[in-house]
């Protein structure tokens, strides 16, 4: 069996973490190196290890992880003045976990493109 990811820790309560949103399928945690006033990351209980892996069958997951990022921008007050919902794929997309994840920026204005 492989070792567990971070986030598999997180969502086994192995390592503690600021969680503000949990269904039966995702879990929404504050980011621990914030690059924003509102940083959150949207993880899948089951683990896919990156967008580009999933498959047809996830689809449905794949649908509420983006309406967790939803009720996450409602929770943290962004969900009027505006939010940014980020997915890094590999390692010069920023991808730094090989679990899936969503990441819900907000609470200031955002350049495009990031930089």
């Amino acid at each position: 069996m492989s070792e567990k990811t971070l986030f598999e820790k997180i969502r086994d309560r192995e390592i503690p973490a600021d969680i503000i949103h949990e269904t039966d399928d995702c879990l929404a945690f504050r980011d621990i190196s914030p690059q924003a006033p509102v940083h959150v990351l949207v993880v899948p209980k089951r683990v896919i290890p990156r967008v580009g892996r999933a498959v047809a069958d996830d689809g449905p997951l794949l649908g509420q992880l983006l309406l967790a990022a939803s009720e996450v921008a409602r929770i943290e007050g962004v969900e009027e003045s505006g939010y940014r919902v980020v997915i890094n794929h590999g390692a010069n997309g920023g991808e730094s976990v090989p679990h899936l994840h969503l990441h819900v920026l907000g609470g200031r204005a955002l350049a495009w493109p990031p930089g």
